[in-house]
């Protein structure tokens, strides 16, 4: 998915330190995908920039498409990062320039490695199922991994985690002893949480990592707080274990990694480390450098680059101190 704002903000970040436990509720704000998709945006936040090499997380739906186009998500390139898609409701087309052909369906996650760099499209099928639900991650790959060839892959075969009262799949990485199959290159963890009526769940943690829980539908109470849709709650580092609870039933996307420890600057769909580096990546996508291989042929639709900002990109502090 693209970042299609035509002024982008700033996101740069600095090194992560690790802020110990802590609650604070993040609200996702709206943001269209071009003309058809809004999305509610909940990493970057002015408060909260990353959890973990979690760096974005944009939820979408439940969305009506019986007389909407659907996603329209045309060609664009990403550097230094992986997305990681994964569909709640529906069906989408992916297409890349590794040659990646993919129906992106609910149970099968889908992460692609645009490493030193890759244009894709996402786009709804004119049969495309009524209803769209979903929710699309971006991950900041760190120093050793960000200029790796660019890939995709797909797992169908993901892990399950139940536990009384609980019903979850892991996505990337470990929890509660549970561990996923999906490649990652930093210390982290994903998981889509369905929890049931009445029910209460505490889950083990990795204390080095910082996390946080994104509720998707229902209702859920992370630790202390209680939580709607669209809310992110932060929950810091520093915990051996997880406790949830929903009253009438919610589904949450639980986030975590040990505090990423590299400063990097994220503008539009690129992942670089300066200023310059970004520009860079800008200029080369405007003239279809070889680095952007063509996800059809060069005369595809794309959504072109915005304007760089007037001032220089640099790093900020990734947690805003109250």
């Amino acid at each position: 998915m693209s970042d299609t704002d035509t002024r982008p903000p700033e996101y740069a970040s600095g090194p992560a330190l690790a802020t110990g436990p802590e609650e604070l509720v993040l609200e996702a704000r709206k943001v269209w995908l071009g003309k058809t998709t809004q999305v509610s945006r909940a990493l970057p936040n002015a408060d909260v920039r990353m959890i973990g090499a979690w760096c974005f997380a944009d939820h979408y739906g439940p969305e009506d498409l019986r007389d909407s186009p659907g996603m329209r998500v045309w060609a664009h390139p990403h550097t230094g990062l992986q997305t990681v898609s994964w569909l709640l409701e529906g069906e989408i087309e992916h297409r890349d320039g590794v040659g990646s052909r993919v129906m992106v369906r609910p149970g099968e996650l889908n992460i692609m490695t645009a490493g030193h760099g890759i244009v894709h499209s996402e786009l709804s099928l004119p049969d495309k199922p009524p209803t769209m639900h979903g929710v699309q991650l971006w991950l900041a790959l760190p120093e050793s991994a960000r200029d790796v060839a660019p890939r995709f892959d797909n797992y169908a075969d993901l892990p399950d985690l139940v536990r009384p009262g609980l019903h979850g799949q892991v996505l990337v990485g470990t929890l509660d002893g549970v561990t996923a199959p999906t490649r990652s290159y930093s210390p982290l963890c994903g998981a889509d949480l369905q929890l049931a009526a009445g029910a209460e769940v505490t889950l083990a943690a990795d204390p080095d990592f910082e996390y946080g829980l994104l509720v998707v539908a229902g209702d859920v109470q992370g630790e202390s707080t209680q939580l709607a849709v669209d809310e992110l709650l932060y929950l810091g580092s520093g915990r051996a274990t997880l406790r949830l609870s929903s009253g009438t039933g919610g589904r949450v996307i639980a986030l975590g990694g040990e505090p990423f420890g590299e400063e990097i600057v994220m503008w539009w769909n690129f992942i670089g480390r300066t200023h310059a580096e970004v520009a860079g990546y800008r200029e080369a996508w405007l003239r279809r450098d070889e680095r952007f291989a063509p996800v059809v042929s060069h005369d595809e639709k794309v959504m072109e680059a915005p304007p760089m900002p007037t001032v220089a990109l640099k790093a900020r502090p990734r947690r805003k101190r109250r």
